[in-house]
């Protein structure tokens, strides 16, 4: 097993599928095996052991049971128990997925796959199987969490924090609140030359009238980095005190957080502002994210999974498209919340929409009705398909088994 470029062996009958894969592991650092049947996988087991298996469940022509792929499953888990093997199926494979787990699979993949959630899902099991190896626990499985995504309004954030990590630029990172700007801090932080020191953080809400403070914090992080948390609360008397700090010079990279980027220009002085957002990074919230929230959940499921010692489980379309239509308040920290909740509490193999249903208030069970969910439902069809297809009117309707016209009518009733 490999201690530096992870290896994983893929096992799919699929030409297409493993040329794409190698290329997207290639790209991230893996070094991709690859065998076209259980048989070969053997020849290749027998020249290597890979830090992570993945496995396809179906290689006879027209099967869909998954046999050939269980019987696999079991005879690779005889002959190595310690083998991270995750499973890959087809969407309307859950139940196969969740069989394979509980026949020790680590974790499954749906084909066709987010690149992100396949990414993810390696890391997972290439963390899992390091544990097996040295009994010990992972630092942290948090810093993907911020990354993890496929909108554009992610990979903008991703692209700024990839281009001003290396350097020592102070950085404004501004957004609501739970839309993970602490996180991005801390990305930034463990990415820049400064993260073997210190990464200290000073919430500027509960701050006194003392410059005395900041010089104290800044102090305390020299050589590393400082987040001051809420920059729009800094007094007036310790704005003055920063900058005379920051004009004599100190050996701190400093990173600012605020949930209103206009309160902070209000209230902070212009010099001092300009000196802390040399390079500005806005956390948008998920109602610009599209997809990534299911992408978020499955992550936080797996993680709190391995905490509470329960196996992950997979996400049902209703949970889908609860959380794509509606996510929980709260933004990513509401996201995290309902995972770990969905984790203790489901007690079945697949969370449905009603393991992220928001708890309601006493006396709104009944506001609302089957008519509205109905329409919700409608609603959340109609969207997907559009977007699947580009917008794309004509597929989309077949698609729906719609002709144009009905799914005109149904767009405008539903503002789309």
């Amino acid at each position: 097993m490999s201690s530096e470029t992870p290896i994983v062996l893929f096992v799919d009958d699929d030409a297409d599928v493993l040329t794409s894969a190698q290329v997207l592991l290639g790209r991230n650092g893996w070094r991709m095996l690859q065998a076209r049947s259980p048989a070969e996988a053997w020849s290749v087991l027998a020249a290597d052991r890979p830090d992570v298996i993945l496995l396809d469940l179906n290689f006879s022509r027209g099967a869909t049971s998954g046999e050939e792929g269980f019987r696999w499953l079991a005879e690779v888990r005889a002959h190595d128990p310690e083998a991270v093997v995750v499973v890959v199926t087809g969407h309307s494979g859950v139940n196969i997925a969740v069989a394979a787990m509980k026949a020790g699979a680590s974790d499954f993949v749906m084909k066709p796959w987010s690149n992100a959630r396949l990414l993810d899902t390696l890391r997972d099991a290439l963390a899992l199987g390091r544990r097996r190896d040295q009994a010990s626990e992972p630092a942290t499985a948090e810093a993907p969490a911020l990354i993890l995504g496929e909108s554009p309004a992610i990979a903008r954030v991703a692209d700024r924090i990839a281009r001003a990590a290396p350097t020592d630029a102070a950085v404004l990172i501004h957004g609501a609140a739970g839309t993970g700007k602490s996180l991005a801090a801390q990305v930034l932080h463990a990415r820049s030359p400064r993260a073997a020191q210190t990464l200290a953080r000073l919430d500027l809400r509960s701050l006194v009238a003392d410059p005395a403070t900041i010089d104290k914090a800044l102090a305390d992080a020299a050589g590393g980095t400082l987040v001051l948390d809420e920059i729009a609360a800094l007094p007036a008397g310790a704005q003055g005190e920063l900058l005379a700090a920051l004009d004599r010079g100190v050996d701190v990279r400093l990173v600012v957080t605020t949930r209103d980027l206009e309160a902070a220009r209000a209230t902070v002085r212009d010099d001092l502002l300009a000196r802390l957002g040399v390079v500005e990074i806005r956390m948008p919230p998920l109602a610009e994210r599209g997809e990534d929230a299911v992408l978020l959940v499955e992550h936080f499921v797996r993680l709190f999974a391995r905490r509470h010692g329960r196996p992950p489980k997979p996400l049902d379309e209703t949970a889908i498209v609860r959380l794509t239509t509606e996510p929980p308040p709260g933004e990513v920290r509401g996201l995290r919340q309902a995972a770990e909740r969905a984790v203790v509490l489901s007690e079945a193999d697949i969370l449905t929409a009603a393991d992220f249903a928001p708890a309601e208030p006493p006396g709104r069970a009944a506001a609302a009705g089957p008519d509205f969910n109905l329409a919700r439902t409608e609603r959340a069809a109609v969207e997907a398909a559009l977007k699947r297809h580009a917008h794309n009117v004509t597929q989309a309707a077949r698609d729906l088994g719609l002709t144009r016209a009905a799914l005109y009518r149904r767009m405008l009733k539903h503002g789309l």
